[in-house]
């Protein structure tokens, strides 16, 4: 027995187009994938132009060193162009100084028709340096130094000695230390030399009595504490006493007038305060000097 099989038209027909329609919907996909895939392609082309453009825009490769030749070249170029110029340049001429030859000399230097060589002239004014002088001394020295010299000039006081002026000093430095007129201690090398340049212009050899001499003495020192003392003022019990109080500032008065320079001059110019210095030094007695030797 045989099986037959019977297919309608109508079915074979659908199938047939079913086929057909499946075939061109493949075909528009390929289409389709074709379109996309060129878009794609294009698009990515046109990144990759411009990104080159961009890349090329902003990047700028170093310029390649130029060879030692043309470098030579250019430089004798410059060369030559600068020598060009400096001679198109007015020449003017340079000013320099002439070495004169005093008259007195022609005939030492030309002597037969030949040169010869002049003698160096002494000059009056010495191109050495002055020596530098040290002196050294401490206050103490110093302070008998300024009694001796009180002493030689009052020659009329008979009992007075140099142990007393260095005492009336040092009461006074004493009493402003502890009343709290002053931090510290006046009496250093540099003020005894100011005092010694107020009391060696201003005491006389007339002198008759201590207190005369003590009252001259305190006032100059006054003056000394006021100059070169480090506080603003002073106190003028400590100087002041019954033998200079009627005279005290017609003396200072009269100090003032006579040595202002002096005193400024003592702190601006050392050789002037070395030789004051010096001038103090050299009333030691020299009996004294000895026996301490």
């Amino acid at each position: 027995m045989g099986t037959i099989l019977s297919i309608s038209p109508a079915t074979k027909k659908a199938s047939i187009m079913d086929a057909e329609l499946a075939a061109g919907d493949g075909q528009k996909n390929d289409k389709s994938l074709k379109r996309h895939s060129m878009f794609v392609s294009l698009s990515w082309r046109k990144l990759v132009s411009n990104s080159g453009k961009k890349s090329a825009k902003k990047v700028t490769p170093n310029p390649l060193p130029a060879p030692a030749n043309q470098v030579a070249q250019l430089n004798s170029e410059n060369i030559r162009k600068t020598h060009k110029t400096d001679e198109k340049k007015p020449k003017v001429p340079i000013p320099v100084p002439v070495p004169t030859v005093p008259t007195q000399n022609k005939d030492a230097l030309v002597q037969n028709g030949k040169l010869s060589t002049a003698q160096k002239q002494p000059s009056s004014l010495s191109l050495v340096s002055p020596r530098r002088i040290v002196i050294q001394a401490s206050t103490g020295e110093l302070l008998r130094c300024l009694g001796d010299f009180m002493c030689r000039r009052c020659f009329k006081l008979k009992e007075l000695k140099s142990s007393d002026v260095i005492l009336w000093f040092r009461n006074i430095d004493r009493t402003l230390l502890l009343q709290g007129w002053q931090d510290q201690g006046f009496i250093t090398p540099a003020n005894v030399v100011f005092v010694y340049l107020l009391c060696e212009d201003t005491i006389e050899d007339s002198v008759d009595t201590a207190a005369e001499l003590q009252g001259t003495f305190q006032t100059c020192l006054y003056l000394s504490y006021s100059y070169m003392g480090n506080e603003i003022s002073y106190p003028l019990k400590p100087f002041m006493i019954e033998a200079n109080k009627d005279v005290f500032w017609e003396t200072a008065l009269r100090i003032i007038d006579r040595l202002s320079a002096k005193m400024l001059q003592l702190n601006s110019d050392p050789h002037f305060f070395t030789e004051v210095f010096q001038d103090l030094k050299n009333q030691r007695d020299t009996t004294e000097a000895n026996l301490d030797r």
